[in-house]
């Protein structure tokens, strides 16, 4: 007999897949989200900058659409987009208020440290209908801070200045090591561009707010360099399954 007829064949492990933890985070608040009543919307990456920019107010003075911020396309006369917010301007040209969109995925701009990238994800959502404020917006955010944190979680509104939103903030939440970390940015649609949008805004006002997905992700995780995540480290990556 051959010292071969006793070798047993390798146990082959069972190796079973899952969803990145930044997909997992974004489904995750997409579905909170369409929860509380919004719908989800689409659009493309490659946009024009009339839908970038122009029809959310941002002036062609403003340092956001220079080169060393954006990345132009097709002899710049496209953009990656930079938010998802373009989204949104699609939507609502298409729509009649009332409405409650959201839209997520890749956005990008020339950032890359360790609390942001050249390429990171977004949700974004909008609510538009007759008499809404600044203070419908604190309760939904703290509804998304609370699902996604538990009430127990640390946070705080800051006032900002976005051009497309007037009154705006940013919220921070305190991580574990006593940082207070930028998640979102949120405000009052501005009326220039609710009236881009062929809504009266005479009638009709709006929130609207953007949540950085990989910021959610490190605080959940506890992870201190955004970058990590794309590592392509599967010992990293399946402590997440």
């Amino acid at each position: 007999m051959s010292n071969l007829d006793n070798i047993e064949p390798p146990i082959i492990k069972e190796v079973n897949g899952s969803l990145h933890p930044i997909n997992q985070a974004k489904d995750y608040l997409l579905n909170i989200l369409a929860e509380l009543g919004f719908q989800e919307v689409d659009g493309p990456e490659i946009e024009s900058e009339e839908f970038n920019f122009d029809m959310l107010n941002i002036k062609k003075s403003h340092p956001a659409r220079q080169m060393h911020d954006t990345f132009y396309v097709d002899k710049k006369t496209n953009v990656l987009r930079t938010h998802t917010s373009p989204v949104q301007i699609r939507a609502m040209l298409e729509n009649n208020p009332p409405f409650a969109f959201i839209s997520g995925g890749k956005v990008f701009r020339k950032d890359d440290d360790s609390t942001h990238l050249p390429m990171f994800h977004q949700v974004e959502g909008i609510y538009v209908d007759k008499n809404i404020n600044f203070s419908n917006l604190k309760d939904l955010i703290f509804t998304i801070i609370y699902s996604l944190f538990g009430e127990s979680v640390k946070l705080r509104f800051r006032p900002s200045y976005f051009p497309f939103t007037e009154p705006s903030a940013e919220v921070d939440i305190l991580s574990e090591n006593g940082d207070w970390l930028e998640i979102l940015g949120c405000g009052v649609v501005n009326p220039i561009v609710l009236d881009n949008c062929n809504i009266d805004s005479s009638v009709y006002s709006g929130f609207a707010f953007g949540i950085g997905i990989e910021r959610i992700a490190m605080l959940k995780h506890e992870v201190n360099d955004i970058r990590d995540f794309y590592k392509s480290n599967l010992d990293f990556l399946n402590q997440f399954k």
